[in-house]
């Protein structure tokens, strides 16, 4: 016979199996809440945004060597875009995610 109780042990287990317990390699995310409720695919990308952007600010830094503060300011705007829209996207994704969350219902 099924219980309760052993449905919410069922459930905690799922839980438990389904949740994945590393961290993002994230050089700007500044909370761990993000790694705790994502996918891997989420992780992978949100690490080539910020790969993407990282490589954006070396070309910046070597422009600026170069003596090209023209070509330096455009890519830092587009850095600073880039690193806007990461944080917009994440955002988005984690309001989603809740949303999702919600509509399931409690039988489950």
């Amino acid at each position: 016979m099924i219980t309760r109780s052993k449905l919410a042990e069922q459930l905690r287990e799922y839980q438990i199996k389904s949740k994945h317990d590393w961290a993002s390699v994230s050089i700007f995310s500044s909370s761990s809440n993000f790694s705790s409720s994502s996918s891997r695919v989420d992780v992978v990308v949100f690490v080539i945004w910020e790969l993407v952007i990282l490589a954006f600010l070396v070309f910046s830094a070597v422009s600026l060597y170069l003596k090209r503060l023209e070509l330096a300011f455009i890519l830092l705007c587009v850095c600073l875009l880039l690193f806007v829209c990461m944080k917009i996207t994440k955002q988005v994704r984690i309001a989603r995610k809740k949303k999702r969350r919600m509509l399931l219902p409690l039988s489950m």
